[in-house]
Formats: structure tokens, C-alpha cells, sequence
């Protein structure tokens, strides 16, 4: 199974905000949204990077209510972490593992496709396991 398989069924929408965005703007925006990080992106749709729910918690432990006012730029994570839509589940949750980061944004070329999370990956990776599994029963039952 490859991330274009989830991108069918979750679908290619992304948050994105500016780099000037403030943390404020940028955790309400999270929360309205139900969601635990948005892409940074400069004038013409590159990425410049990404924040998580986790770096405004970060920042807000080291810095304290103050930085709220900040821009994102202060925080972010600039060497950001991306995947293609034809990288395999099994491969993307290697390089998540290994970095340690919950969201990828999925690009084409440069173009920002879409973006899966963690638990993405795994309600994908679960179903194609359940999959294989009935696969299985079914083979042995009729043979």
C-alpha cells in the first residue's frame, strides 16, 4: 500500500499558515480544526516548514506565555521531513520512527499534495494487516 492510498480516502486538503502567523492564531487554529500541526509556506506555496501542537507546548515551557505573540517562524521545524505519493505505508513509518515526527507532508515535485499523520499510517497499515488476515481465512476455509 502506497500514501496515494490514503490521500484517496483522507483526501488532499492542508493547513497552511505564514511564516508571520502567531502562535496564538496558529493553536486556535489547531483546535478548530482538530488537527496537530500545520505547513508553513512562503508567497508562492513552497514549504518553509512545519509546527505541531508539540513545539507550541515546547516553547511555552522554555519561553512562557509571552511567546505567544511570536511568529511561527520562531519555532518551526525548517528541515521539514516530506514523502511522495508513491512511497510505501511500510516505508513512511520507518522515517517516522527513525525522525520522530508525527506529520509528513506529501509533495509532487514541489507542490504540497497532502499531508498523513502517524495515526494515518497506522489505521492504514492496520487495514491492510485485517485484509491479509480474512485473506487467509478465506483461503484456508475453502481449501
Amino acid at each position: 500500500m502506497h500514501v496515494a492510498s490514503i490521500l484517496k480516502v483522507k483526501g488532499h486538503a492542508v493547513e497552511t499558515v505564514r511564516a508571520d502567523t502567531t502562535l496564538t492564531a496558529v493553536a486556535s487554529r489547531l483546535a478548530d480544526k482538530r488537527i496537530g500541526a500545520v505547513v508553513v509556506t512562503d508567497k508562492t506555496g513552497t514549504i518553509a516548514g512545519i509546527v505541531s501542537e508539540r513545539d507550541i507546548v515546547h516553547a511555552l515551557a522554555r519561553e512562557g506565555v509571552d511567546c505567544l505573540d511570536w511568529p511561527v517562524s520562531e519555532i518551526m521545524t525548517r528541515e521539514v521531513l516530506t514523502c511522495s505519493a508513491d512511497d510505501t505505508i511500510d516505508e513512511i513509518m520507518s522515517r517516522m520512527t527513525a525522525r520522530r515526527c508525527r506529520h509528513l507532508p506529501v509533495v509532487d515535485g514541489r507542490k504540497l499534495a497532502g499531508i498523513i499523520s502517524i495515526g494515518d499510517v497506522v489505521k492504514h497499515h492496520i487495514a491492510e494487516v485485517e485484509m491479509e488476515a480474512m485473506a487467509m481465512r478465506d483461503y484456508i476455509a475453502t481449501a
